[in-house]
């Protein structure tokens, strides 16, 4: 018998101290019923993320479906407010509830928990996780279609919990136009497919402006790079979204889902027909 290397993956013998790989997966809560997982990622903060998140769920509530939100910036929770949602979660022996934006959807984040909105999370990475995970386990997320879950900037600790402990069935990249940005967005690619989380397309949001008077659009960040990324790692556009003021303020106002415009229709129907 060969002398034993400890990796149980390449070797066929059935020895007692044989060790399956470990699965991180958590189990949702029992009265939980989830379709589809949808991660929206970024590499970087500031490009849009939360309000992606916000006009993806409100879309797919439009198609009829039920949809709920997870918040899992925990240091920086905004989907509430985008909602309009001032009442806090609700609990029972059984879990704890989301609450349920004007036309349905459910929200569930730590700003639902806090006592004042402005309260900051002052808490270390291994308790920000823990929190992210009871989101997960202990909220009753009742007869879900499509579950999105909006994760923090960057490519450390939160990220790699969701991916870890969530069944994700696809992300979406969300980006800006700046060069910058071309090496942050490879980032998150290169850490979902380490993950082996299927990516289900890039979004470009603050594309260009476009102006009023004669329809002209302005690159106001300068030539996007996003289609030779795009390229570089065989991933599809899913949509541009151009900087537009009506759109901020319905982010808020708490009215997100008062929106009209159509630009996220290719990430939607991506999303639907996964």
């Amino acid at each position: 018998m060969s002398e034993c290397t400890h990796d149980c993956s390449s070797c066929s013998s059935n020895c007692a101290s044989r060790k399956e790989p470990q699965s991180f997966l958590e189990e949702p809560n029992k009265l939980s019923k989830i379709g589809k997982v949808i991660g929206v990622v970024s590499g970087k903060g500031g490009v849009g993320k939360t309000m992606v998140s916000s006009l993806l769920a409100t879309s797919m509530q439009r198609l009829n479906k039920n949809v709920g939100i997870l918040d899992a910036d925990i240091t920086g929770p905004s989907v509430p407010k985008a909602f309009g949602i001032k009442s806090k979660a609700e609990a029972c022996e059984f879990g704890i509830y989301p609450v349920k934006s004007k036309m349905g959807i459910d929200v569930m984040s730590v700003n639902l928990l806090l006592e004042n909105d402005t309260d900051p999370v002052v808490w270390r990475g291994p308790v920000i996780g823990g929190v992210v995970k009871q989101f997960w386990t202990d909220v009753i997320w009742k007869d879900i279609d499509y579950l999105f879950v909006d994760m923090p900037p960057g490519t450390g600790d939160v990220p790699l919990t969701v991916f870890q402990s969530f069944p994700v069935d696809g992300i979406v990249i969300v980006t800006s136009p700046q060069e910058l940005v071309s090496m942050i967005v490879a980032k998150a690619v290169k850490m979902a497919k380490l993950m082996n989380i299927p990516i289900l397309g890039i979004i470009e949001n603050m594309s260009y402006y476009e102006c009023p008077d004669c329809g002209k659009k302005i690159n106001v960040f300068g030539e996007s790079h996003l289609d030779e990324v795009a390229l570089e790692y065989g991933l599809p556009v899913l949509a541009r979204i151009p900087i537009c003021t009506d759109l901020a303020k319905m982010c808020d106002s708490g009215t997100i889902e008062l929106f009209e415009g159509d630009w996220l229709e290719p990430a939607v129907n991506e999303i639907e027909n996964m």
